[in-house]
């Protein structure tokens, strides 16, 4: 298949494909949509939520989002609005709505900082939040490794790396 060329099946490539990365242009050419690296990004995101983060956070009656924001407030135990809306890569009305419904089972507090007419809302992650993410924790790291670990040590250390390097020059 010319590198320029979709895929006739509309598949995703296969790891026996060449790589149109390797020799690429400044301009892009012969990239096509489903080689950018949004697209293939997105769409593993997609499927990794579906197979791997969503068993999991069901079993435990959470929701994606739900489980996203839980266990970044575990992680920090307090953030303000802005910015787990940032650190979670949900828009804002998500965030409010996920907030709301885990403050209503009690696994989150969220409280008000300030003054003014525009107050900060601080969100902190209860001791039943935090009980429940320690629950769900050990299946959510052994899902990840278990998506990981189909890498070769080397192919893990390149893609940590080069992820590491994007999101820096993002940022």
């Amino acid at each position: 298949m010319p590198r320029d060329a979709a895929p006739a099946n509309g598949k995703p490539a296969t790891d026996t494909d060449t790589s149109p990365w390797a020799d690429l242009d400044e301009a892009g050419s012969g990239l096509t949509v489903d080689n950018f690296l949004t697209t293939m990004l997105s769409q593993l995101v997609t499927a990794l939520r579906s197979t791997v983060t969503k068993p999991y956070a069901e079993q435990f009656g959470l929701t994606v989002p739900e489980w996203r924001i839980l266990a970044l407030l575990a992680h920090a135990r307090e953030l303000p609005f802005a910015e787990l809306v940032t650190q979670s890569t949900s828009d804002k009305a998500l965030v409010s709505r996920t907030l709301r419904l885990l403050e209503d089972r009690g696994l989150v507090r969220l409280a008000s900082a300030g003054n003014t007419p525009r107050k900060k809302l601080i969100c902190a992650i209860s001791e039943a939040g935090a009980a429940l993410h320690d629950q769900v924790m050990p299946l959510a790291r052994r899902g990840q490794a278990q998506v990981i670990r189909q890498l070769s040590p080397e192919e893990r250390e390149a893609v940590y790396q080069g992820l590491r390097k994007l999101l820096r020059t993002q940022a």
